[in-house]
């Protein structure tokens, strides 16, 4: 990929990407004008426009995920609205939903106002607050819904994802609430109780390794009551990270029986198994736990067959200390946002299960029609928003460090070799990376205030 041609102090940037390869194989030029997509064909002019060499390139429409921890407010130790917002960037995303699970939580319009107006001023990413179900996070009562959807922030997915929505009754109560603004619920399935000191899987491994295990029914048995209640109140369900064969099935009957229910994958639950476990190597402890092989490919398949319906990184940093210890006194979690496309490449794509047009359905325009966020998640068409990224698929990387652009670094991937890699992210149509390096944080709040700061 090379950049020529660069103008200066323009209040809107104007790009001319040369023959980048659409997801249905269609090689095209693209002009960027006016936060817009002005122009797609071959032999274009390029007069008074940036120049993108786009050869070999996938145009995707930007990423959207549905499933990230910002941590901000109140953890910014681990990541902040701004340092989040430059990893997804990173990883050709241009929306991200932010988790509920800060300091305050995210269950007043006050805080989803705020979340929202953090990700504006950081300018490159639409970042698009959760709202918790219940009050903090606990369980007891229902969380400020309407207020939240009704406030500037325009909530409507809602999750206290961390913890699971055990209450059948206060699940019903939320079901029954959202309705009203067509919202949905994306609970964390995990039943409490059989998961009680948890620290990986359970199966053979757990009783080898001696440790506590993580039953495949704690997060199947929640699912299965959750769709009846949905189909019981007519409302919709999201399901978050699937991460079993018996969840796939599940979701599968569930489906089939009419009910309103979608479901996400994480990319790690797609490529990696509970053997990494082995090491004791806190970076792979998650919740819910990587799985074994077979619920592995049963989750492929699944994202294949439209079973499961999206995508999503469960993006969850933490500070080295947080990591860095002995596995039962670890956090949960890891980073995704910058190697989610490689990783879903070398699982899915790779494998031959789906073609770039699926990845452009599973990661971008499905999230955003379930998050019901304008804007974001549309075709590469004349007059469509200019939200775009382009990708290497010939590219390979051994995954490090400098791949990483948030403020936390505990990413499984880290010495592996992945496939692929984004060369450029383009939010209402300025470019927030390129080559691979994240534009500065002035110059983007710059172009998000509508003035070029750069000279």
């Amino acid at each position: 990929m090379s950049i020529d041609g660069l103008q200066q102090h323009e209040r809107h940037e104007s790009w001319f990407i040369r023959g980048a390869t659409l997801p249905n194989g269609t090689r095209t030029d693209i002009r960027l004008a006016d936060g817009r997509i002005a122009e797609l064909g071959i032999g274009l002019s390029a007069s008074g426009a940036r120049v993108l060499d786009a050869d070999g390139l996938i145009a995707l429409p930007g990423l959207v995920d549905l499933h990230a921890h910002l941590r901000e407010p109140g953890y910014e130790h681990s990541e902040t609205v701004l340092s989040g917002s430059r990893a997804a960037a990173r990883g050709g995303f241009t929306s991200v939903f932010a988790m509920a699970n800060t300091l305050p939580a995210q269950d007043t319009a006050g805080v989803v106002e705020q979340v929202l107006a953090l990700g504006e001023s950081a300018g490159y990413v639409d970042v698009q607050p959760i709202g918790a179900v219940t009050v903090g996070l606990a369980g007891n009562q229902l969380a400020e819904l309407g207020a939240m959807a009704s406030s500037r922030a325009r909530v409507r997915v809602f999750s206290d994802d961390g913890f699971c929505v055990s209450d059948p009754l206060l699940m019903r109560r939320a079901l029954e609430y959202v309705k009203a603004f067509d919202g949905v619920i994306a609970q964390h399935s995990q039943e409490p109780r059989l998961t009680e000191k948890a620290q990986m899987n359970e199966g053979a491994l757990s009783g080898e390794l001696g440790l506590i295990g993580w039953p495949a029914v704690a997060e199947e048995s929640i699912i299965a009551r959750d769709v009846l209640l949905a189909e019981h109140v007519a409302s919709r369900l999201h399901v978050c990270h699937v991460s079993t064969a018996g969840s796939v099935d599940v979701i599968r009957w569930a489906k089939a029986r009419g009910i309103n229910v979608t479901a996400e994958v994480t990319p790690h639950h797609l490529l990696l198994t509970e053997d990494l476990v082995r090491g004791y190597d806190a970076r792979f402890k998650v919740n819910p736990p990587l799985r074994a092989r077979e619920d592995v490919e049963a989750l492929r398949a699944g994202l294949a067959d439209g079973t499961i319906d999206i995508v999503a990184t469960d993006h969850a940093p933490h500070p080295v200390e947080s990591k860095d210890c002995e596995w039962d006194a670890a956090a949960n979690g890891m980073v995704g946002l910058e190697s989610a496309l490689s990783v879903v490449h070398a699982a899915v794509v790779a494998t031959g299960l789906l073609d770039w047009a699926d990845i452009e359905r599973v990661l971008s325009r499905t999230p955003a029609r379930i998050g019901r966020l304008a804007g974001q998640g549309n075709p590469i068409a004349v007059g469509s928003p200019a939200e775009l990224a382009l990708y290497d698929p010939a590219a390979t990387r051994v995954f490090g460090r400098a791949d990483l652009a948030g403020t936390s670094s505990n990413s499984p991937y880290l010495s592996m070799t992945l496939p692929g890699d984004v060369r450029a992210t383009f939010h209402r149509g300025y470019a927030t990376m390129l080559d691979g390096a994240v534009r500065s944080s002035l110059e983007i709040a710059g172009h998000a205030s509508g003035v070029v700061t750069h000279g």
